[in-house]
């Protein structure tokens, strides 16, 4: 969840000079887009993953990152916010050549590697977007993350809310959840992959603008998060999972239209800066902690500010596509950070989301009219939300087509978009074809990670389960198949017995 701090709390002395950096900061940070150089390299794609770590016995959350991380060794894996995440962060590479191979190659191993680490202390690595064994009980145990930063989000959001936090959301058939959480626990249940793309400070609100129509096309044929502490909720229920958990707002703000800090956008940008603008003007600080740099006496000497109040405020506003100011061998550069997709269900799917991003990214900031000039901001932010309430079953109003079925859009107009762009970053043709094919094979079937899960618990439902032996029934078979790294879309429905009255009748009776 970002860099680390020192504190957990903080004076009101110490908020006045934490804001009075920030606004310096941005000053600084207008100044070098107007006459800095930023870096810029070839196209490159980064990623982060975030997994989870469930009991081999139960598949219930594993509260044990230290020990695993412990054992995995220093190198790509990090703690996350909850005791039973890690995230994997993969080294930057140029998207072309045979790299996409390369990466699922490098993903299978990391994520082989994590899991035999997990294996000693009884546990196993889950790539999904939330665990379906998630209950709410578990956040009334010690289930934070060791680290200064967790313990002070948590209670910096908590403050700023001035109250618990209230879940309230219901899925397709009626199913609903309604809890009240006096931490942010549930905010750990949600694991994603995050893209990171390198852009000039001029190409930024091309880029921008073309990650946020892209969103709901990731989110459609990705979604991979259907079930919350044993409900049916949203095909990506990490959407407003996340949303709700990071909300500051009282609900009499919400009426006067004040912005979530999980927030996918009001309109298209012409600048970066309009964003770090917003961020700095409209969001109070979660965590103050003023660094010891001068970024004002730094420019002026003709150095390169680091901006790092600047940053550490910036990682508190958890943009569906973030913008990042960031440094590397005393350079800076700026990169659009896209947070949208689940984990999971495979490398295989991974990395085949990824190359549908990138290929439609590099199409639609350098081919043509530019897609958002023809497409009202409110169609982008529709078909966000129809995305991540319906999964591969959503529909997109998308310009000269009109309202139509979002596999039909991916299958027939977008995947010879998105190879064209591939193929303009150097990706090579049967690297292509064989991603792609990944895309296509989920819009024929309508499968993908959340309707999977979904056919397989209603399966074991009908034959006579419970609701929770189903979904660890489910949960089981989707470790297995995720640990096998065959395409989701290629998952078989296992054909499931009915119940036998005698075992329905050893069941005890609902409380």
């Amino acid at each position: 969840m970002g860099q680390e701090v020192s504190r957990s709390e903080f004076t009101r002395e110490q908020r006045l000079a934490f804001r009075a950096k920030v606004r310096d900061d941005l000053d600084c940070f207008e100044q070098m887009l107007e006459g800095s150089r930023f870096d810029f390299t070839r196209p490159q794609m980064g990623l982060e993953i975030e997994l989870n770590l469930v009991e081999e016995d139960g598949l219930a959350p594993a509260l044990r990152n230290q020990e695993v991380l412990a054992d995995i060794g220093e190198g790509d894996f990090q703690p996350e916010v909850g005791r039973y995440n890690i995230e994997l962060n993969v080294p930057p590479r140029p998207m072309a050549g045979d790299q996409a191979v390369r990466l699922e190659r490098w993903l299978s191993q990391s994520m082989r590697r994590a899991g035999d680490a997990a294996r000693a202390y009884t546990c196993r690595v889950a790539s999904i977007g939330i665990i379906p064994s998630l209950r709410a009980e578990l956040f009334d145990s010690p289930w934070l993350s060791e680290g200064v930063r967790y313990t002070a989000l948590n209670d910096s959001l908590i403050r700023e809310r001035g109250e618990g936090f209230e879940l309230e959301l219901e899925g397709p058939t009626g199913e609903r959840v309604q809890s009240y959480h006096d931490t942010i626990g549930p905010l750990s249940g949600c694991t994603s992959v995050q893209l990171h793309q390198q852009v000039t400070p001029l190409d930024f609100p091309v880029y921008w603008n073309a990650a946020t129509v892209i969103s709901s096309l990731q989110i459609a044929m990705g979604a991979n998060s259907p079930y919350l502490f044993g409900k049916r909720l949203w095909a990506e229920t990490r959407i407003p999972l996340f949303t709700q958990m990071t909300d500051t707002r009282s609900i009499e703000l919400k009426h006067q239209g004040v912005r979530p800090r999980a927030y996918f956008g009001r309109s298209w940008i012409t600048s970066i800066f309009d964003l770090f603008e917003e961020n700095v003007r409209s969001f109070p600080a979660l965590l103050p902690e003023a660094s010891d740099e001068d970024a004002k006496a730094v420019l002026a000497s003709g150095g390169v500010p680091h901006l790092s109040d600047l940053k550490l405020h910036n990682g508190t506003v958890w943009r569906w596509n973030r913008p990042i100011y960031d440094m590397s061998q005393g350079v800076p550069h700026l990169r659009v950070e896209n947070r949208v997709l689940p984990a999971g269900p495979t490398a295989v799917d991974t990395v085949a989301n990824a190359c549908l991003y990138y290929g439609l990214l590099e199409s639609f900031t350098t081919s043509g009219r530019p897609i958002w000039t023809k497409m009202p901001f409110a169609d982008a932010d529709r078909n966000f939300l129809d995305a991540a309430k319906h999964g591969i079953e959503a529909t997109h109003t998308w310009p000269g087509l009109g309202r139509l079925p979002v596999v039909d859009l991916v299958a027939d107009h977008l995947l010879s978009v998105a190879d064209d762009g591939l193929a303009a970053l150097g990706l090579r043709r049967e690297v292509r074809n064989h991603y792609l094919s990944i895309i296509e094979g989920r819009c024929r079937a309508g499968t993908n990670g959340a309707s999977w899960q979904v056919a397989v618990t209603e399966a074991y439902e009908d034959a006579g389960h419970s609701r929770d032996e189903a979904l660890t029934a489910m949960f089981g078979h989707y470790l297995d198949n995720s640990e096998d790294n065959l395409p989701v879309h290629t998952w078989e429905v296992p054909t499931v017995e009915a119940r036998s009255a005698e075992a329905e009748e050893r069941q005890p009776a609902p409380a």
